[in-house]
Order: structure tokens, then C-alpha cells, then sequence
């Protein structure tokens, strides 16, 4: 079994304090505040890197379920926004909305369709984030 890990370190207080994110691989390590997570200041956030990796668990596991259906895409590229709300000074995460566009030779919209849904529903990510009231695909099928 695979275990992943990441460090965050914050200081100072809410509003004017600053944070580090570091993965154990190295690939990620940036700075968030409120400015970054709540603005447009700069840095990242968790809702940023929540998006990263829904997409990138989602298309992977496109990928294994094309190929499993005897397909292989040309390219999947798959765009994440995930909505942080405000409600009253509770924060939320009412909705993620997954936008893909696949090459995939060989294959029509509606299987390429059934395939996406079944990866949505299905990737590790996409489960851990089964709370989360909305998680919308918009899926097309570019060709070659």
C-alpha cells in the first residue's frame, strides 16, 4: 500500500500570517495566506492543489479504463475548479466541476462519455471527495 505524504507549516495569525506546503516527493512546495487562498494574491492554496489532484487522479484513471477497453488516448487533458464558499463564515466546498478533452482515435462521444463518468466515480480521488455536494464532468471527444 501507498502512502503519500505532505507538511504544511503556518505562522502568525489568520489574517496576516503566511504557510508552506511541501510534498514528500518535492514536486510541490509553495506558500499560501488568506490573500492566496481567499484573493487573487500570490501563492497557492488548497483548493488548487485539491483540484490538481482530483484531475490528475481522474484522467489517470480514464486512462487505465480506456485501456482496459481496448483504447489508448492521444491525450487527455483535464481542467479542475473547485468553488470555495462562503456561507456565513462557514466554509465550504459545495462543487468541483472536471472539464475534459480527449483525443482518443477510435472511440465515439457516447462510449467516450460512459468511460469519463465511470472514471469520475470511480478514481480514488473523486471517492475521498464523495461529501462534496456537486462534482460536475463536461466531457468531449476532439478528434485527432
Amino acid at each position: 500500500m501507498a502512502k503519500r505524504t505532505a507538511d504544511v507549516v503556518w505562522n502568525g495569525g489568520f489574517r496576516d500570517g503566511r504557510g508552506s506546503i511541501a510534498t514528500q516527493s518535492t514536486a510541490v512546495k509553495a506558500s499560501y495566506s488568506v490573500r492566496s487562498r481567499m484573493e487573487d494574491g500570490p501563492g497557492s492554496n488548497p483548493e488548487e492543489l485539491l483540484g490538481a489532484a482530483h484531475a490528475a487522479c481522474f484522467t489517470m484513471a480514464l486512462s487505465a479504463i480506456l485501456g482496459g477497453a481496448g483504447y489508448t488516448a492521444t491525450e487527455l487533458r483535464t481542467h479542475a475548479s473547485v468553488t470555495l464558499a462562503n456561507d456565513g463564515g462557514q466554509f465550504s466546498i459545495p462543487e468541483i466541476v472536471l472539464e475534459l478533452e480527449g483525443v482518443v482515435p477510435g472511440i465515439d462521444e457516447a462510449t467516450f462519455v460512459r468511460h469519463a463518468e465511470t472514471a469520475k466515480a470511480t478514481c480514488p480521488v473523486s471517492k475521498a471527495l464523495a461529501g462534496v455536494p456537486t462534482i460536475t464532468l463536461r466531457a468531449s471527444l476532439k478528434t485527432a
